[in-house]
């Protein structure tokens, strides 16, 4: 074995533990301090800081938005199952708020409606291809008090009457109906007339028959029950006049009104208890009182 073998390993091993100590004696030395020698390190200093760096400043840079961008993925998947949580949480209290109001809405009319009244809850409805409900199914804890005739109102007014029992449940027949009919006046006027549903599949919409065209009938105007017919209360909210015709013949003006409920949101209702045999004036059988009118009576046919 030669002498270059021998030691070879051993110089070597010198030669690369001095680079070092030549490229951090250059750097840590005073810049006014150069010498001709330092001078020749630098750029070689320089390159391979370069050199270095930037590979492994990419792989930290891609490394620290990875770990960054799994914290955010991982706190977007925390946030994001609180805010549907949360979500959820206020569309409950929203729809128990609802509730909450109209059961509030109820009590304060159970107890400003004269003659007794119970509540009733509405289990079904029947629509049309237009989505507009034609018919009401009502049950009540008081299932036994259901009788045919009796007024179904809300706190909005008036939504119909009880047109047939069946077991447990009844159906209710709207004021929009066609076979609807009740006696009202005009709020502000007081001028007299029959209420007709007009039956329509597309919308809720009644008419008021045997207004004389002299009678005081404006666009807004209230229209509410005259507690005349052995049907209903009166002073119960119809609908508002939606509508004036005064043509320049004939005895009456063709007024349409917008009722005052609105059947597809409707989900507790209250029923009046009181028979009209009870009702001081009529008695079973009794026709309608109110003004002439061709053939039919108040309530359904």
């Amino acid at each position: 074995m030669t002498l270059w073998r021998r030691y070879r390993d051993a110089l070597l091993c010198v030669i690369l533990g001095s680079i070092p100590f030549f490229f951090l004696r250059t750097t840590l030395r005073d810049p006014t301090r150069y010498d001709e020698f330092d001078r020749l390190i630098l750029p070689v200093v320089a390159f391979l800081q370069n050199a270095v760096d930037r590979p492994v400043r990419g792989a930290a840079d891609i490394w620290s938005e990875y770990v960054y961008l799994v914290r955010v993925q991982r706190d977007n998947d925390r946030l994001g199952a609180e805010n549907a949580r949360l979500r959820a949480e206020a569309a409950r209290h929203r729809s128990e708020f609802e509730e909450n109001r109209r059961l509030r809405r109820l009590l304060q009319l159970r107890v400003e409606t004269p003659g007794e009244v119970y509540a009733a809850e509405v289990i079904a409805r029947d629509t049309s291809p237009f989505f507009r409900v034609t018919r009401l199914a009502i049950t009540s804890q008081d299932r036994t008090r259901l009788r045919t005739g009796q007024p179904v109102i809300t706190a909005d007014g008036l939504v119909g009457q009880v047109s047939r029992v069946f077991g447990e449940y009844a159906d209710v027949l709207l004021t929009v109906d066609a076979r609807s009919a009740a006696d009202v006046m005009i709020e502000r006027s007081g001028a007299r007339g029959i209420v007709r549903g007009t039956g329509e599949r597309d919308r809720y919409a009644a008419k008021v028959e045997y207004l004389q065209r002299t009678d005081d009938v404006r666009v807004g105007d209230a229209v509410v029950t005259s507690g005349l017919g052995c049907r209903f209360p009166a002073g119960l909210l119809v609908g508002r006049v939606a509508a004036v015709t005064r043509r320049e013949f004939g005895l009456y003006q063709e007024v349409e009104i917008a009722p005052a409920v609105n059947f597809s949101q409707l989900s507790e209702v209250l029923v009046l208890a009181t028979e009209s045999i009870d009702r001081p004036g009529c008695r079973p059988g009794a026709a309608p009182a109110g003004r002439p009118r061709r053939g039919d009576g108040a309530g359904a046919r």
